[in-house]
């Protein structure tokens, strides 16, 4: 294929990566809104995070190495015969994202998480990730394998990590069918992302005159592809599976007191008006009877007072 080298396609391709960096940035932010209005990361698979923060801090290392240092640039272009194919929004995105994973992280510990946990597998995985990771830091260090073959295993890492992660939060939602606590724009931002990564790399292949420029880089080819197809399926699962779950996270308001006049007690100190399930519903018009103290029959004055919406916690 012929190079084009043109000026105008260099200029374009540079600002669709600013922009799919701009949307996969983006992507993180809902997420971290909805747990902090909810003040509860139910919903939100914590193997998801487990996966994620390993996969984001092998990219990022890769990028880096991969971008700052000479050395392992003349290997790469050297053994690749191509130009460098990380550009500073690459490298801006990673660092980004994996600070964004940890604040995520960091809100499970804050924030109600139900009887969600990490499972053994995710712990697993993600244990035998970190210490291959750090082993081959080692094997580096003393000159067995060159710099360059250690980022290209951590991009590797991270394309095996984006394959798996997205499988507890799909599981997750399908097991509950409800995407509620999982955030759709997530999925619609990094959709625009992946699919603007993805023109960026063909672009830069044609004016290259190289499909070296997109299979050079496999990790950020296989991010683009994995996320699209994850993400059209969380889409096909908030709009068209569980359509009805949306409503609950839509109409989420501030914290609510139930404050009983006669007693001058406050009843139930936290909920969320939500159009919740019914057996949301009986648990806490059995609370609200256990502190009235009052009979099971007593239990339509509750429905009165909360009118057409119920309580969940």
């Amino acid at each position: 294929m012929q190079a084009l080298n043109s000026h105008a396609l260099s200029i374009a391709s540079t600002v669709v990566g600013w922009l799919y960096f701009l949307a996969w940035s983006a992507s993180f932010y809902p997420q971290v809104f909805l747990n902090w209005k909810r003040k509860s990361v139910v919903g939100l698979s914590m193997d998801y995070l487990t996966y994620n923060i390993l996969g984001f801090v092998c990219y990022s290392v890769y990028n880096c190495t991969l971008f700052f240092n000479p050395a392992v640039q003349e290997r790469y272009e050297e053994t690749v015969g191509s130009v460098i194919p990380v550009e500073p929004s690459d490298v801006i995105f990673a660092l980004h994202a994996a600070v964004l994973t940890l604040i995520q992280i960091g809100q499970c510990f804050l924030y109600d998480r139900g009887s969600q946990y990490v499972s053994i597998p995710a712990m697993v995985l993600a244990a035998a990730g970190w210490l291959s990771m750090y082993v081959s830091l080692i094997v580096t260090s003393v000159g067995v394998i060159s710099t360059l073959s250690w980022i290209y295993y951590l991009s590797f890492v991270k394309l095996g990590v984006t394959l798996v992660k997205y499988c507890p939060q799909a599981y997750l939602n399908f097991r509950r069918k409800s995407t509620v606590g999982w955030n759709i724009w997530n999925c619609l931002l990094d959709l625009t992302g992946g699919i603007l990564s993805f023109a960026q790399q063909f672009m830069d292949a044609v004016n290259a005159g190289t499909w070296t420029v997109i299979y050079g880089n496999p990790v950020k080819l296989g991010l683009s592809l994995i996320s699209i197809a994850f993400d059209l399926l969380f889409i096909v699962q908030h709009y068209i599976l569980y359509p009805q779950a949306k409503a609950p996270e839509e109409k989420e308001s501030d914290y609510k007191r139930i404050f009983d006049e006669e007693s001058g007690q406050t009843l139930l100190k936290q909920g969320f008006l939500t159009t919740s399930s019914a057996t949301d519903t009986t648990e806490n018009s059995s609370l609200y009877q256990q502190q009235q103290g009052q009979q099971d029959g007593d239990l339509t004055d509750f429905d009165h007072f909360a009118g057409t919406e119920r309580f969940s916690s």
